[in-house]
């Protein structure tokens, strides 16, 4: 007869955050999320419970109800108490779940019937890191006031604050999440390639050449090494470009995919390299955590994520370190912008496999997205004598206590949080603010697209990333107040400025500092009307300085009393396989009536 011992269930390490505590946890905080962020989109309403302070029902078509307590702020924004949800089929209470909640409300959310399946599994995905890090992440938030880079990277628990499904990595399997999701905090040392010099490009920025680049990112024994692996291949190590990759997906794709192109040794595998590196936030961007100086690395990394496979085009690639330099030439010569502090991190190159079958296909298609990589600037290598940084989605944080970073800053500051506040928005908004109307330059200013540089715990200026992908310049091609070479002339867009001005309206106001004010609100260190006055004071200051720029300031009008309400949930809901067209973005937005703008005087 078998032993107790045989009979006791055993797990796979691996898996030992699947259990009850850690994913019901997981389930109310999802949760929570749908409902305030689907509350946001104005997909549905919750009603008032009569009776009950900041209590709240929302009624599924199928008769299922969700009841909960909750505070709404500017800017439709709801915060939601996870443990407060209570859900009931009738008048049966039943268990909170993520996956559930979905269903419930699909016939609401319009999802499209064969894509429900892949909107599932995204919050699945989402909802196994969110059980991950309950169970393994140890760090407070007081802890991480003091913290580097790379350990704040890998100790945020949220994500991107809007999306829902933010962590689906299909494809992934839990080995695979150890060893590359950001907050697994694994080191990963990068897989090397040598690609054919003539199907493959490399473009370089200012300042850059290819023999300076393998310099900088290379040590020149291990470079030595490969031509002369190369060599004794019986191949010419100078007819060949070194090319970075993803070591899931040289494994997954690269060496299945294009195993043809790796036969006719037009890629070679060179193995790992010696430096060890963290991702980011951005899961598929590397920091170098061997020698910070050296560059960041992004890669192409074929899994779903956030509505999209999170691919790179080589022809994509081709621009992007001509698309930085013009950027930060407008950038680093301005006095107003330098004057805050505020800079870019460029992606100084590129690479990109042209080669193989793939490439020659009219279609477009993800197998023309597999194999590209670009290198940026380091943040590390951009900080002075008593700086330190962080991603700027580190002021969304909360702990696994419930306490906020931002909090924990403040109170290690010494200063007030009206100060603390007043010296992050003049570094945050009033350069975004500028760039839009003095060079018509819009970024992506969302909280993982910036690092949040500081000193003594307070901030001081924010230096931004993900140019190439994100950029846009609002000219029209024959406008002369914005000449730009044809290779770069992707990045005009021709749109009204009623448009123009929700890069800093939505994806600065809503997409962020809605998120920061109901925290700062919610955690009692300022009122919401004080937070909205210090935004405001800011904006007035700018244009109080720049009389010079008055009549494109009040084109723009980033003080209406309302904007157009875009929603990026409903983005992800319409297709979950690719939310956008990244060659016409503007059109692809959804707009749900307008919301009322809290920078209004």
């Amino acid at each position: 007869m078998p032993s107790s011992d045989t009979l006791s269930p055993t797990l796979d390490p691996a898996a030992a955050h699947l259990e009850p505590g850690a994913m019901e946890l997981a389930h109310r905080h999802l949760v929570a999320k749908i409902l305030a962020e689907l509350t946001h989109e104005r997909l549905f309403a919750p009603q008032a419970v009569a009776g009950h302070v900041d209590t709240w029902v929302v009624r599924t078509d199928d008769a299922t109800t969700y009841r909960f307590r909750g505070r709404v702020h500017r800017l439709e924004h709801w915060t939601i108490d996870p443990a407060s949800i209570e859900r009931r089929a009738g008048a049966e209470l039943v268990a909170v779940d993520a996956l559930d909640a979905v269903v419930d409300l699909a016939p609401t959310l319009g999802i499209p019937d064969a894509l429900l399946p892949v909107y599932l599994e995204e919050v699945a995905s989402t909802l196994q890191s969110a059980a991950w890090k309950r169970r393994h992440h140890r760090l407070s938030s007081a802890d991480l006031v003091h913290a580097d880079l790379p350990t704040i990277e890998a100790a945020m628990t949220e994500g991107h604050p809007a999306f829902i499904a933010n962590n689906g990595r299909i494809g992934f399997s839990l080995e695979d999440f150890a060893a590359y999701a950001p907050e697994a905090g694994a080191t990963v040392r990068l897989q090397w390639t040598a690609v054919r010099r003539r199907l493959a490009h490399l473009s370089v920025g200012h300042g850059w050449d290819e023999a300076s680049l393998w310099a900088h990112e290379l040590d020149d024994d291990l470079v030595a090494g490969w031509r002369e692996l190369l060599r004794g291949l019986g191949e010419d190590p100078d007819t060949y470009l070194f090319a970075p990759v993803h070591p899931w997906q040289w494994q997954h794709k690269l060496a299945v995919t294009f195993a043809p192109d790796v036969a006719r040794r037009d890629i070679v595998p060179l193995g790992p390299g010696r430096d060890d590196h963290r991702a980011q936030q951005s899961i598929r961007t590397f920091l170098n955590a061997s020698d910070p100086a050296r560059h960041y690395v992004k890669t192409a990394l074929s899994i779903q994520n956030m509505g999209f496979l999170r691919g790179l085009s080589p022809h994509y690639m081709r621009p992007t370190p001509a698309i930085n330099d013009w950027v930060a030439g407008r950038v680093r010569t301005d006095p107003e912008l330098q004057a805050c502090g505020f800079d870019v991190l460029r992606e100084v190159a590129a690479i990109g496999y042209t080669g193989g079958a793939y490439q020659r296909l009219p279609q477009s298609s993800p197998h023309q997205k597999m194999f590209a990589a670009l290198w940026r600037e380091s943040a590390t290598s951009r900080l002075r004598d008593g700086e330190r940084a962080a991603t700027m989605a580190s002021l969304l944080h909360r702990d696994a206590q419930g306490v906020s970073l931002v909090s924990q800053l403040v109170a290690a500051s010494g200063l007030g949080a009206q100060e603390w506040l007043a010296r992050y928005l003049r570094a945050y908004l009033r350069p975004l603010v500028h760039c839009l109307a003095a060079h018509r330059l819009a970024f992506m200013p969302h909280g993982e697209n910036l690092i949040l540089v500081l000193r003594d715990h307070a901030p001081v200026r924010v230096l931004m990333k993900d140019i190439g992908e994100e950029v846009a310049v609002f000219a029209r091609p024959d406008d002369p107040e914005v000449t730009m070479p044809d290779d770069i002339a992707r990045i005009r867009v021709d749109v009204e400025p009623d448009l123009q001005v929700l890069s800093i309206l939505t994806d600065a106001v809503d997409g962020f500092l809605r998120f920061l004010a109901a925290i700062c609100v919610d955690d009692d260190l300022i009122a919401q009307d004080q937070f909205w006055m210090l935004a405001r004071a800011v904006l007035e200051e700018h244009a109080a300085d720049h009389p010079e720029i008055a009549d494109r300031l009040a084109e723009l009008d980033v003080q209406r009393p309302r904007f157009a309400h875009s929603c990026l949930n409903r983005l992800q809901l319409r297709n979950t396989l690719q939310m956008v067209d990244l060659a016409d973005q503007a059109s692809s937005l959804i707009m749900a009536g307008e919301l009322a703008n809290p920078l209004a005087p």
